[in-house]
C-alpha cells in the first residue's frame, strides 16, 4: 500500500511563496487575472492541514496560481469580502471573486477548485 499513499511528508510537498499584503493582494485582483488565495492565520491547526493540501494540488498540471495572505493583517478585505473563517480560499478571475471555500474536505474537493477548465 506504500506505493499508493506515497511520501508525503513535508520535504514531499513545496513549500507556499510568503503572505501577500493587502495592497499586493488588492493589485493582484484589479490585474484580472486568474487566481486563488489562501486566507490563513499562522496558529490555525485546521489552515495548516488545509495549506498542506493546497501545497499537494499546486504539484499538478493545470491548476491556477495561488498566493496567500494572512486575515489578520487584512482588515478591509475581510469585512468588503465578507470573510468569516479561516481557512478560506477565494478564487478570482476577472477581478471579481468566483468561488469561495471554508471547507476542505479532501485534496480532491481543492484540485476541482483550483484545475483550469
Amino acid at each position: 500500500m506504500e506505493g499508493i499513499s506515497g511520501d508525503l511528508s513535508s520535504a514531499a510537498v513545496p513549500r507556499m511563496l510568503p503572505d501577500y499584503t493587502e495592497t499586493q493582494l488588492l493589485e493582484r485582483v484589479q490585474s484580472g487575472e486568474r487566481f486563488a488565495v489562501f486566507v490563513h492565520t499562522p496558529f490555525c491547526g485546521t489552515c495548516k492541514l488545509a495549506e498542506r493540501m493546497i501545497a499537494i494540488v499546486a504539484t499538478m498540471d493545470n491548476i491556477v496560481p495561488v498566493v496567500r495572505a494572512n486575515i489578520n493583517f487584512l482588515p478591509w478585505v475581510r469585512r468588503k469580502w465578507e470573510l468569516t473563517s479561516v481557512p478560506c480560499l477565494l478564487l478570482f478571475e476577472q477581478s471579481r471573486c468566483i468561488g469561495k471555500r471554508y471547507a476542505f474536505q479532501s485534496v480532491d474537493t481543492v484540485y476541482r477548485m483550483l484545475k483550469i477548465e
